[in-house]
């Protein structure tokens, strides 16, 4: 499980520098919007690239953990990681997770249909993993 993690989140990294480069493919279902389609949060192309870097950090901590690798800080980070994925998947009660109070957009169906159950799938391919 945690080699298939692996691999989705170097892909979720690569589109992530897609988009710091400038790219617009699927950015209007990844970014939160109100009833009106209005975008609620605009990050700048830096802020993209700098998360495309996190995650694929998390790709490495992943791969280090599918490998068996009983490091002190491979340790810390894979449990930290699983807290990251999980309080993603509970959301913010407002714009995104599975508490999100905006839905009926674009955005708040591929957030309950596709980023939530990743983030579920990741956060647990963790705790496998860790386990």
């Amino acid at each position: 499980m945690i080699e298939i993690s692996v691999v989705l989140l170097a892909a979720i990294a690569l589109v992530h520098f897609y988009w710091a480069l400038g790219g617009i493919w699927a950015l209007d279902k990844a970014l939160p919007t109100d009833t009106a389609d209005k975008r609620l949060v605009d990050p700048p192309h830096p802020l993209s690239a700098l998360v495309g870097f996190c995650i694929l950090g998390f790709a490495y901590v992943a791969y280090m953990l599918s490998q068996g690798s009983d490091e002190q800080t491979i340790i810390y980070s894979g449990w930290t990681i699983v807290i990251i994925f999980l309080l993603r998947s509970v959301g913010d009660f407002n714009m995104v997770g599975i508490f999100k109070k905006i839905k009926g957009t674009e955005f708040a169906t591929y957030d309950s249909m596709v980023y939530v159950p990743l983030c579920l799938f990741i956060g647990f391919g963790f705790v496998l993993a860790l386990w």
